[in-house]
Formats: structure tokens, sequence, C-alpha cells
């Protein structure tokens, strides 16, 4: 039984290394230097005017909201989260519940949209659609569509963005990636 794994362990070896000398080109993507960022904030992310109430946490990873296109260096779609969710907030200044949401919302709805990797919106799929309420259904439709261009997502190539969108009765709302948490 020993000289088995053995023998299956020098063979796992060995295969691991061919796969690598047959793949020395591949690894991580480079993000692109910070001078071919469009319309991106003069002053460094730390510094930046925190507008639109996003959480600090976010602010100093250096996802900060902005209105123009740039580059994500999100490797996942969970990291490319906090990158489209504040693009949104970015956009959507006066309309981001600001504080702790209260503990019953008019709507919530989880949705997917499918981004290219120019950052355009390819298509959007409702997880959960918030059916008593087709008024907030069609106004996030709206603002994810009107939010378009989002950062490309220079490491991925194309991405689905999905997010939790918690809508007030007032029309405000917060997305679950940049929530300040309910009562």
């Amino acid at each position: 039984m020993y000289r088995i794994l053995k023998r299956w362990r020098l063979a796992l070896t060995a295969a691991a290394g061919a796969a690598a000398a047959m793949l020395p080109g591949c690894g991580s993507v480079p993000l692109p230097p910070a001078e071919n960022v469009v319309n991106a904030p003069s002053a460094p992310a730390a510094q930046a005017p925190n507008p639109a109430n996003v959480p600090d946490a976010v602010v100093q990873a250096g996802a900060t909201p902005v209105t123009g296109t740039r580059a994500s260096g999100a490797a996942t779609a969970r990291a490319y989260r906090a990158d489209a969710a504040s693009h949104v907030y970015g956009l959507n200044k006066d309309r981001i519940f600001k504080g702790r949401l209260p503990p019953l919302l008019y709507a919530i709805g989880v949705l997917q949209v499918d981004l290219d990797a120019q950052g355009r919106v390819r298509s959007l799929n409702w997880m959960r659609r918030p059916s008593h309420a087709p008024e907030v259904v069609a106004e996030i439709e709206r603002t994810v569509r009107a939010a378009a261009p989002y950062p490309a997502p220079a490491r991925m190539g194309k991405v689905v963005w999905t997010d939790t969108w918690l809508w007030h009765k007032s029309g405000r709302f917060q997305l679950d990636t940049l929530t300040e948490g309910q009562d």
C-alpha cells in the first residue's frame, strides 16, 4: 500500500511539474498603470472626499466612487462587487440611504448584472425580484443601465456582478455590499 501511495505522489508531482513548465506565460494579469485611468480623481483614494457616504473600509481599500470608466483590479466576481457598488453609489449620491436601515424595508431584490470586458451591461437577471413593487424593479433596472459603463473587469475579461438592493419606502437605497447595517 505504501509503494502505491509513493508512486501516486511521484506521478502527481511529475504531472504538476510538467504542467507548470508548459505554462510559463500564464499568471496574473498586471494592472494598468495609473496614467491610463480615465476621469479618476487626482487626489489619492484615502484623501478623496466621501460624498456618497461609502463606508470608510471601502474608501481605504481604494474602491472609491467614480463617474467615469476605469479598470477594476478585482480577480473574482466577489471582489468586483465593491468596485461596482462604489460606482453606483458615486453616481447616485442623493439616492443613497444614509445610516442604518430600519428593520422593515419596502423592497429587497437580488440582481445579477452581466458585464462585458468594457464594463457595459449585457443582461440583467433577477434572482429575487420584489414582485410586490414593480416600480422598484423598473427603477433598479434603470439605475443599473444608467450607471454603465462600470469599471472594466480587466483581470477577468467579463463578470457577473450580483448584489442585493435594499430599498427604503422613501425611494433611497443601499447595496448589501456597502450597507451600513440594519436596526
